[in-house]
């Protein structure tokens, strides 16, 4: 995990690019200090959870051990081989939350994510500046061509890449931007108080039980936990 320092930031902006996604307003947030995973939880960090005795719960169901989820492009019944590296995806929130919980750690909220997105910069449109590809170079795996149906994968890609692939961000986190969506703690919301919040919780888009072939997480912590 990576430590996060305190600090206050512009979350949220005046000009979002999709108003509904209620974005807005910019607005001041003072953050504690915090840890956050340096990438995004991988097929093998997920399967040595599914392997552990813990009990937990998809879809109002209790599993152990054999868990029927997804692989990001095939939509089949996963097996954790041969992308290993790569984010788990098709994980509900109460899935990560369980994962969270066995590791000794939580989901971050949503200004956490934000904060630890931005790098410690302000004002800028990506982790790394205003330019998506500065010099040339990619620095997130993103849908390069026609969506939905053609993605040329300039950036190497056609799925999910590697949780480490990319430079890091500012804070050293990998994979901040692009290769999956990420839970957070939060609550959807899409009204918020211009005022400056300290240590807000506000959203989460999808149902606690969904899941998708897009979305995956990492975890954060208040103090770094014990190893598994």
């Amino acid at each position: 995990m990576v430590a996060i320092p305190g600090g206050v930031f512009t979350m949220g902006t005046d000009e979002p690019e999709i108003r509904q996604d209620g974005e807005g307003p910019a607005r001041r947030v003072r953050l504690n200090g915090f840890y956050m995973d340096q990438h995004e939880v991988s097929n093998e960090d997920f399967e040595r959870f599914v392997n552990s005795s813990v009990i937990f719960v998809n879809d109002s169901k209790i599993h152990t051990k054999a868990y029927p989820f997804f692989c990001a492009d095939d939509l089949v019944p996963f097996v954790f081989f041969p992308r290993m590296d790569h984010p788990v995806l098709h994980v509900s929130w109460n899935d990560a939350v369980a994962f969270c919980t066995w590791a000794g750690k939580r989901l971050p909220t949503e200004a956490e994510w934000e904060y630890s997105c931005r790098g410690g910069l302000e004002n800028r449109l990506f982790p790394w500046g205003n330019k998506l590809q500065p010099k040339g170079q990619h620095y997130a795996n993103i849908w390069q061509g026609v969506f939905p149906s053609n993605n040329t994968a300039e950036d190497g890609y056609k799925g999910t890449a590697p949780v480490t692939a990319f430079p890091p961000n500012g804070y050293g986190l990998y994979n901040i931007v692009g290769n999956a969506w990420e839970w957070t703690s939060d609550w959807w919301a899409v009204q918020h108080s211009a005022e400056e919040a300290h240590n807000p919780v506000t959203r989460s888009q999808n149902t606690p039980d969904s899941s998708a072939s897009n979305l995956g997480f990492r975890c954060a912590a208040d103090a770094l936990p014990e190893l598994q």
